[in-house]
């Protein structure tokens, strides 16, 4: 429990399980989590309960996260759970994205009996779950059912609205909201500062998975998607994107993928075992080297130079993805007033009530306060950003009163 950042009762819903009560199980694991089949597949297990289970000892922790999934989705199957629905009468609360953290402040706001309305600036909802990890990681339609599930907890999603073109956290606090939150994440990918790297066919790691993501959709044609059969590609970068960005090349038809890193496999951000099922694949890696030079020809990449321990080489490549690290896009910050972020763009928060950034009313949490970080550490924020807004709501109406 204390390895899980939103400290789900494990022994309870394994204890649940293993006497065939699944349904009881099920009411476990709602009191923490508004996204278990999510969580059960993307968490980083290895790091956070099943690397703190005793069992390590002997090598075989307790798999938590395939026993959530699996209640999760024999719960989803079955239609086993109806929750007792509270009337939305204690006030009305606009949610700005819906990854992690929007969809985890929704449903819990929504259970404590709030009008909860989410805008999400895409088509579908689920933002980094929809169209940032891949397919092979987390299927869609187990996103989609997640979210189906939230709601029917009373919460309305508008979709295709970008707030900060279509409306304003003013215009929101203005007409019909108590409050808002932001949990937008971070949209704009960091680039590196080396020549030739605007190169054509130098792109984002998060825009190529996007791409491959609305090909599986359906949305767009395999002709849309930036990478041509038997493509040798590198990717600078080697986090769980870009392990994602190169375990989805090599599916889509690529010939190559090379992830160059400046650290060692040690130090490295990704998962080990993202990493092991990456080499298993076929994925090289080349250690402590660095990308310099984007080498093009008419304005197409065709090769880049690469610093490593042997010394400078130039290597002949079709395309470079770009996977280190992403920021805050300020698109609903910079239309709206008073609303304060700090030198990198993240915007600020206070800790009573727990995150309202600098405005009244409206507070922030996942990606967009912090540097970007795992699906359930973005959650395990949002429920406390959640309380801070129930808190201020009550506190409102009552002085109102």
């Amino acid at each position: 429990m204390q390895g899980c950042p939103i400290e789900h009762n494990i022994p309870g819903f394994v204890n649940q399980l293993s006497m065939g009560n699944i349904g009881a199980a099920m009411q476990i694991i709602n009191e923490k989590s508004n996204l278990p089949a999510i969580c059960g597949r993307v968490c980083p297990h290895e790091k956070q309960c099943e690397g703190h289970c005793i069992l390590n000892k002997k090598d075989n922790p307790v798999k938590v996260g395939r026993l959530e999934r699996f209640i999760a989705d024999f719960d989803s199957d079955m239609n086993l759970i109806k929750e007792r629905l509270r009337p939305k009468t204690r006030g009305k609360v606009a949610v700005i994205g819906s990854g992690p953290a929007g969809l985890t402040v929704a449903g819990d706001l929504a259970r404590e009996g709030f009008n909860v309305v989410v805008f999400e600036g895409q088509k579908e909802p689920g933002g980094v779950l929809m169209y940032g990890i891949p397919e092979y990681r987390l299927p869609k339609n187990i996103v989609r059912r997640e979210i189906k599930k939230i709601e029917a907890l009373g919460v309305t999603f508008i979709n295709d609205c970008m707030v900060g073109e279509k409306m304003t956290v003013d215009n929101m606090l203005e007409h019909e909201f108590d409050a808002v939150f932001i949990g937008s994440g971070t949209a704009v990918p960091k680039t590196l500062d080396i020549p030739g790297i605007t190169l054509y066919r130098v792109l984002q790691s998060s825009y190529f998975l996007r791409m491959v993501n609305l090909y599986n959709n359906g949305d767009i044609s395999r002709a849309a998607v930036p990478l041509l059969d038997n493509e040798d590609m590198a990717i600078i970068g080697a986090g769980n994107v870009a392990m994602d960005a190169a375990r989805t090349a090599l599916r889509m038809g690529a010939n190559s993928v090379t992830v160059i890193y400046r650290g060692t496999e040690e130090d490295m951000p990704a998962l080990k075992t993202e990493y092991k099922e990456a080499v298993e694949e076929g994925v090289k890696f080349l250690w402590q080297s660095r990308t310099v030079e984007c080498i093009g020809e008419s304005n197409t990449l065709k090769a880049i130079r690469v610093e490593t321990p042997e010394g400078e080489k130039i290597m002949p490549m079709n395309r470079v993805l770009i996977s280190i690290g992403s920021k805050p896009a300020n698109l609903i910050v910079s239309t709206s007033l008073g609303i304060n972020v700090n030198e990198n763009g993240y915007v600020t928060t206070k800790a009573h009530p727990y995150g309202m950034t600098s405005r009244k009313g409206v507070f922030a949490g996942g990606d967009v306060v912090h540097t970007p970080q795992t699906v359930v550490l973005a959650m395990r924020e949002a429920k406390q950003v959640a309380k801070g807004i129930a808190q201020y709501v009550d506190a409102v109406k009552l002085l109102e009163d």
